[in-house]
């Protein structure tokens, strides 16, 4: 009978190796990958940053001004489809002209202004620029033709990819239809994804939900929740349907809890959203919890969020869609340093009598200081989350603010393409037909996913 080999001290050591890696690879992974708070705070410090490693964060230096009175409305149209002068603000208003646009907005068309003039400085926009854009899952081609909207192509990955979609052609068909003022006829392809890396490289004239500074080339849409929205189980609806019943129930700022509140998924930032629950968990302050979705673990509608002095909002796989559902409380919505741009974020004030949200840095290190500052300056506090609804819930995330910005972002984008707009034909004939947009609603769903393919 043979003789069983003992393993030698090399074999034990190498075998020992094995198993701490292993051990340790699976650790991360869970530290990545898991939505449940069951990860040690070491290993939290362990996970790498990924996408969210921000090498730079945006700062916001609006090159017009919050303080900038109103200017009365004169409108100096032509058209006569121009709707007459008023002198007040009506937040549901989708027709205002562009003068009325620019009067009510300052600050509200920087980025539509930036991408004009980075694409005029480049001789602009060719047709051919556009046709170099490779359509993927989630992008659609779209026509702007005597005033009515075109859907060439568009490519859905699921569910969630068409009714985004749905989403955005939806926000332009409206600001198409109530504008007093013919749009010029143009051609454009937008995304719904998370990040322009998913999709594109860096050089292309696509439409995005948001980009990083040094992503320059690209337009940024306001998101398709202005429209509506809601996850397969769970409806939300308009978002001005959203900030009505917001308004109605929201309790006043003396019966708020006192406390930092935070929801969310955990693995869409792992290391950036774990770091938060770790910090805030030790303070009687926090109520910072992730969510389950499988089974609403922690669960928090969006308007019960409302009932707390203080919000968190942290960034996902890159921009975080829910912001502008944070921003219709009447709270102080603390935000770490941004490394994604949205189309209002020109809009965020840190400090001085106008500030509207509280920045912290990213790792949050400097998030107990700041609430507890908060926290002893109740009228600072108030303050703050006045200012956060009087820039954004009752102006710029109104529905007169998100029509007045699509027509402004088709505006500058014509500007910057005049090629597109002298070669453009009706888009019904061969030999990319496409269809209106009142036509593409009828579809059934598959039909929509792969439409033009």
């Amino acid at each position: 009978m043979g003789r069983l080999m003992r393993p030698t001290a090399i074999q034990i050591v190498i075998l020992a190796l094995a198993a701490v890696l292993g051990v340790s690879i699976w650790s991360l992974w869970l530290g990545v990958n898991s939505d449940r708070d069951n990860i040690h705070p070491l290993l939290n410090h362990l996970i790498p940053a990924g996408h969210c490693a921000c090498q730079t964060s945006t700062i916001f230096k609006c090159g017009n001004c919050l303080q900038c009175p109103v200017q009365p409305f004169h409108d100096t149209t032509s058209s006569s489809f121009a709707p007459p002068a008023r002198s007040a603000f009506d937040p549901s208003e989708y027709s205002y002209n562009d003068t009325q646009c620019t009067n009510l907005f300052p600050g509200l068309f920087e980025d539509p202004l930036r991408a004009q003039l980075f694409w005029t400085a480049r001789h602009g926009i060719s047709r051919a620029d556009v046709e170099n854009i490779k359509m993927v899952d989630g992008m659609a081609r779209v026509a702007v033709y005597q005033g009515r909207l075109y859907v060439h192509r568009a490519l859905a990955k699921g569910e969630d990819h068409r009714r985004k979609i749905l989403g955005i052609l939806g926000s332009i068909h409206r600001a198409l239809i109530s504008a007093p003022h013919t749009i010029p006829d143009t051609e454009i392809i937008f995304s719904i994804e998370d990040k322009l890396a998913d999709v594109a490289g860096p050089d292309h004239p696509l439409w995005v939900l948001a980009r990083k500074a040094t992503e320059e080339s690209v337009w940024l849409m306001p998101d398709f929740g202005f429209w509506s929205w809601g996850h397969i189980d769970s409806r939300i609806g308009p978002y001005d349907e959203v900030v009505k019943h917001v308004e109605k129930n929201e309790l006043p700022w003396d019966e708020k809890e006192d406390k930092l509140v935070w929801r969310g998924k955990l693995s869409f930032a792992p290391k950036l959203r774990r770091t938060l629950l770790e910090i805030a968990r030790k303070y009687a302050w926090g109520d910072v919890k992730e969510v389950e979705w499988k089974n609403k673990a922690n669960y928090l509608s969006m308007e019960k969020h409302c009932d707390y002095r203080y919000i968190a909002h942290v960034e996902g796989r890159s921009y975080s869609a829910s912001l502008k559902y944070r921003q219709a409380c009447r709270s102080v919505v603390v935000i770490h340093k941004l490394q994604y741009i949205q189309h209002h974020h020109y809009l965020l004030v840190s400090s001085g009598p106008q500030q509207n949200f509280v920045q912290v840095e990213r790792d949050w290190a400097d998030l107990p200081h700041r609430i507890q500052e908060l926290l002893d300056d109740p009228l600072k506090a108030r303050m703050i989350a006045d200012n956060n609804v009087k820039v954004f819930r009752e102006r710029y995330l109104t529905p007169a603010a998100d029509a007045c910005y699509w027509r402004a972002l088709l505006q500058e984008w014509a500007t910057a393409s005049p090629e597109i707009t002298e070669t453009m034909t009706d888009p019904t004939s061969a030999p990319n037909r496409g269809i209106r947009f009142e036509s593409f609603l009828l579809l059934d769903p598959n039909s929509m996913m792969r439409f033009g393919a």
